[in-house]
């Protein structure tokens, strides 16, 4: 369907086909005993077959005959046009035999009485019309992903109202800006921030991380996850279509109507070979005619349309879209998100991958891990000092030293004349103490090429050491050393670090191991991206990247013959992430590069890749199984029908049991995609 739905009920399709089989089912049993007892064809027991047979040919299988027929106007044969030919040849034979027998000659005659297959045409009809219900039934089933997902968004919110009341609303009337609360057990109702409360909240249907996260003040919390034990109050952001859920929703519903590059070798396989099954049941029919035992017509007639049935490619059609369908289904239990069936497929391929260092390799939220003070200063007054001048910054680094000092308990003060300088840092007066009169402080907080030039000498000395050797100490160490000077004299240095993702460093090991090459990318220094590199294991890297260089990078692997996967989460990534093959975007990112990717890791981070390549290879193993099965099946299945057992064994293949054969294929193969539900990933 093109728009998800939490509705399970049976599509209009599903339970039209279930009734066309059970009615077709009641009407086939009589002419199905009929035939088995092998009584003699007198003219009475024929008009009772035509009487039953006809209801189930003609109606019951209206649906593959109007197909039957699209598929020779188009000239795009598939299973149809072999079922359509099939139970057509049996059914007109038998209608003509049973109305005007006198017009057969009597090689067709058998103890006097021309033989009748209304059994055949009824029963394929109705075990066709079973594959069917069976695979509609399959197809719906493999919806149950996207409607467990559906579900998991609450009814409705409690919206607190601005005199501080509570109402519940549904949840379509969420606006951006409102403050709703969450109450211990309820699921939360839309994307945004935590603004007052603290709890662990279960994200595991939508990240596949088992673990509860603890939520506080500022912490983002997720439509549809599930609040633990305490309460907390949010401001709404993101709601109705533009939340996270929605999004899933419709990434997975494109990728499971999407088709994968190898669908056309399903498709190339189908344009030769329904026109070869139909010259192999024309030889089929000559050969019987020619050289096999009275009543050698009949004999022709029944193994011609054996050999149609039996290589009906429906188990060919399936083998593709099936594994499509139930691996994508997999993924998104899992927290990977498939755009499309190609971005599956190629994923399996890849074997470069670059990565975006800020946000991918690490947290992507510096914090504070070293402070120096000159002589003189108190590292609290340091601190307290630089948190104050940027608690109005809005830079990343900024956010690290505000957090820190308010772990501190530091009282920030007042700030005047805030200017901050592109690239270099931010300058203003501080007053840290209450009153008009108290002095503002003139406070630089950047690098050293701004306190220089503000006055400051970096050259004062702490445990016999230089500041400034101490800086390239914590450089060398993978720090962002940022300087901070008070009433134009150096008062010390701050020392921020990104942390590497705990899952960082096992997720690129097993890349290695997998054969990829990983390529970091990143706009830091380069001092800065080698400490990270070496602590990795990462050979290749790019520094001082600008992010339209990105792509470039991205282009210049792929010059060089590789299949190239791009993983990162901020809006300067998203040229790169259309560029690659794979584009792979972490959730924790922008919508914009979660739009430009073909993958999206709803956790966010690299052992996800490590999962959608473990998917992607089952699902393409999946599908070449579904492929290798249809394909011996019919080089198997067609001969034997033709006869060729028959000289030496005996042995017949009737019409009936080829339409089982052919049935059972189908529900193979459809049992076959349907272990990629318990893959491990």
């Amino acid at each position: 369907p093109a728009v998800a739905s939490l509705d399970d009920a049976p599509d209009p399709e599903l339970i039209d086909m279930r009734r066309r089989f059970w009615i077709c089912a009641v009407l086939t049993a009589p002419v199905f005993v009929i035939a088995m007892l092998h009584l003699d064809p007198t003219p009475t027991l024929s008009w009772l077959q035509l009487a039953l047979a006809t209801p189930v040919v003609l109606w019951g299988g209206t649906p593959f005959f109007e197909r039957a027929w699209r598929s020779v106007v188009t000239r795009h044969f598939n299973m149809f046009t072999l079922i359509g030919l099939g139970t057509g040849a049996a059914y007109v034979y038998s209608l003509v035999a049973t109305i005007a027998p006198g017009a057969f000659p009597d090689s067709f005659r058998h103890h006097g009485h021309v033989p009748v297959y209304f059994e055949a045409a009824a029963v394929i009809t109705t075990l066709v019309l079973l594959g069917q219900v069976l695979e509609l039934s399959a197809r719906h089933a493999t919806g149950g992903a996207i409607r467990a997902l559906l579900a998991l968004a609450p009814k409705t919110a409690r919206r607190i109202a601005l005199d501080g009341r509570e109402e519940e609303i549904p949840l379509e009337h969420i606006q951006p800006g409102d403050a709703l609360q969450v109450r211990p057990g309820e699921r939360v109702p839309a994307d945004g921030v935590v603004v007052a409360g603290q709890s662990s909240v279960d994200e595991s249907m939508i990240t596949g991380e088992p673990l509860p996260v603890e939520k506080e003040s500022g912490a983002r919390v997720t439509g549809g996850t599930m609040n633990g034990t305490g309460a907390f109050v949010m401001r709404a952001e993101r709601v109705g279509e533009n939340a996270l859920l929605a999004q899933i929703v419709r990434l997975v519903a494109n990728a499971q109507r999407s088709r994968a590059p190898i669908q056309r070798l399903a498709d190339r396989m189908s344009e030769w070979f329904v026109p070869a099954v139909v010259i192999a049941a024309v030889v089929t029919f000559v050969a019987w005619a020619v050289f096999g035992p009275e009543p050698r017509f009949v004999y022709a007639l029944v193994s011609a349309v054996s050999v149609l049935i039996i290589a009906c490619p429906c188990a060919l059609g399936l083998a593709t879209p099936m594994s499509i369908l139930v691996g994508t289904g997999a993924g998104a239990r899992a927290g990977i998100l498939i755009k499309d069936a190609v971005a599956l497929e190629t994923l399996a391929r890849v074997d470069t991958l670059v990565v975006d260092k800020t946000g991918t390799l690490t947290e992507g939220r510096p914090k504070l891990n070293a402070l120096v003070a000159a002589p003189g200063i108190d590292e609290n007054e340091l601190l307290q000092l630089a948190a104050t001048l940027e608690s109005v910054s809005e830079h990343p680094l900024a956010g690290a030293i505000v957090a820190a000092a308010r772990e501190r308990g530091l009282v920030l003060g007042e700030v005047v004349g805030f200017r901050s300088i592109t690239g270099q840092g931010v300058v203003g007066g501080v007053r840290v103490h209450a009153g008009a009169s108290a002095r503002a402080r003139d406070v630089v907080v950047g690098n050293a090429d701004l306190v220089t030039s503000r006055g400051a000498e970096i050259g004062a000395v702490t445990d016999d050491r230089s500041l400034a050797a101490r800086a390239e100490e914590l450089r060398r160490s993978g720090h962002v050393v940022v300087f901070v000077s008070v009433d134009r004299a150096l008062a010390g240095l701050i020392g921020v670090v990104d942390p590497i993702r705990p899952t960082t460093r096992d997720a690129i090991a097993r890349l290695a191991r997998d054969g990829l090459e990983i390529v970091m990318v990143t706009g830091d220094s380069r001092t800065n991206a080698e400490v990270i590199a070496r602590e990795l294991g990462i050979a290749r890297v790019e520094a001082q990247v600008l992010p339209d260089r990105k792509a470039a990078i991205v282009r210049a692997l792929q010059a060089e013959g590789r299949t190239v996967a791009m993983a990162g989460d901020g809006v300067n990534d998203a040229p790169a992430l259309a560029q690659a093959e794979v584009g792979i975007a972490l959730g924790t990112g922008t919508e914009i590069a979660m739009e430009s990717a073909g993958v999206t890791l709803v956790r966010g981070d690299l052992m996800g890749i490590v999962r959608a390549r473990a998917l992607s290879r089952a699902t393409l193993a999946n599908i070449r199984q579904n492929l290798g099965f249809a394909t011996v099946y019919n080089l198997l299945g067609v001969p034997i029908a033709a006869g060729v057992l028959y000289p030496a064994f005996g042995l017949l293949l009737s019409p009936m049991i080829a339409s089982a054969a052919m049935s059972v294929s189908s529900v193979s193969v459809i049992a076959n995609a349907l272990r990629l539900r318990r893959v491990r990933l």
